[in-house]
């Protein structure tokens, strides 16, 4: 990367201080110096003065803005760490301050729509491949930057926090990008790997929400570990499938975006989707489920628009497909897995 000021370490920002921004924020600044930006401003306070945000830790080198163009004139690699039902907005506030020197990195496994004005998944029922946008499709539609990466892989925030072992996945067409981000992330407790398919990678970290909450199903109804294992192996001949479909390659659904992920996320009390899954098993609704959880189970949204997708798509998807029955059309857990013990799978592995 040129910088502008070679003699002192450049700041690296990062958007949005969720459990991961905080997460990985803290693993940058492990080299460098990092500006995270948050929206309100008793968030920036509080991250300013006393080194936490809403209560987990920052390093002493983390500071805290609020102002978009602050963040973009004063950093030229930014990692931006959004849910996605917010992340097409928060990118368009960046926009004007963003140039084609930027290099950005996103975190959020998630998918927008690109509908006509006024129009809703509820009212179109139906959508294709190009109304559906990952997030690095956002942000090269949404500005004028070029060199887009994703971060993704089994990376639970909290054992990230504590400083665990593990190992992340950063996937784009630039190989510029991937060094940049491995020499800023890589350490002896994080092992950064690189991906050309930026496609896969982001569409693995999607699909694999969707078993997740169905693996937390399981859990919640006590069924054991032979049933998980037939959920987690249908669920990724699923994932490749639809992988395709959507345009990413089963290399990527294989590694660490796609069986790492998905292996971590359907065996964690941790991870968001899991438990949306283990609670609706447990007979709470989702309504409920999601007015106290904190931060976004992805899975939910993912399961409506790839419902849309498969629309559309000469495809079946019976684990989605059920999942989408019992999240928004009242059909009984129980009901849903019986169905997937007798589906007419005929062969094992269908896409070698």
């Amino acid at each position: 990367m040129d910088s502008k000021n070679s003699t002192e370490a450049k700041y690296i920002g990062v958007v949005g201080v969720g459990s991961f921004g905080a997460a990985i924020a803290n693993i940058l600044a492990a080299k460098n110096p990092v500006m995270v930006y948050a929206r309100k401003q008793e968030v920036v306070d509080e991250i300013n003065s006393s080194h936490s945000a809403q209560g987990k830790a920052l390093a002493k080198n983390v500071i805290a803005s609020n102002d978009p163009a602050q963040l973009c004139k004063i950093c030229d690699v930014l990692f931006f760490m959004i849910p996605s039902s917010g992340f097409q907005e928060v990118v368009k506030t960046f926009s004007p301050y963003l140039f084609p020197y930027h290099l950005i990195i996103h975190g959020t496994k998630g998918l927008c729509l690109n509908l006509k004005s006024g129009e809703t998944l509820e009212t179109v029922k139906k959508i294709k491949r190009s109304q559906i946008l990952t997030m690095s499709e956002v942000i090269l539609q949404e500005t004028v930057a070029v060199r887009v990466g994703c971060l993704a892989g089994p990376n639970l925030s909290k054992e990230l926090a504590q400083g665990q072992p593990a190992a992340t996945v950063i996937a784009s067409k630039y190989n510029e990008v991937i060094l940049e981000g491995q020499s800023l992330l890589r350490s002896e407790k994080f092992q950064v790997y690189g991906n050309s398919d930026i496609i896969g990678v982001e569409i693995s970290g999607v699909l694999k929400n969707i078993i997740a909450i169905a693996s937390g199903a399981l859990a919640g109804l006590g069924l054991g570990e032979n049933a998980k294992g037939l959920l987690i192996s249908r669920g990724m001949v699923e994932m490749i499938h639809l992988g395709n479909a959507l345009g990413g390659s089963i290399k990527s659904v294989m590694g660490l975006a796609g069986i790492g992920d998905l292996v971590t996320t359907c065996n964690s009390i941790h991870s968001r989707n899991f438990t949306v899954g283990y609670r609706l098993a447990k007979g709470e609704t989702l309504d409920s489920i999601l007015a106290d959880m904190e931060e976004v189970a992805e899975g939910i949204n993912t399961v409506r628009i790839i419902k849309a997708f498969l629309e559309t798509a000469d495809l079946r998807a019976p684990i989605t497909e059920n999942l989408y029955r019992v999240l928004f059309e009242d059909l009984e857990i129980e009901e849903a897995l019986q169905f997937l013990m007798k589906y007419p799978f005929n062969v094992d592995v269908d896409f070698v």
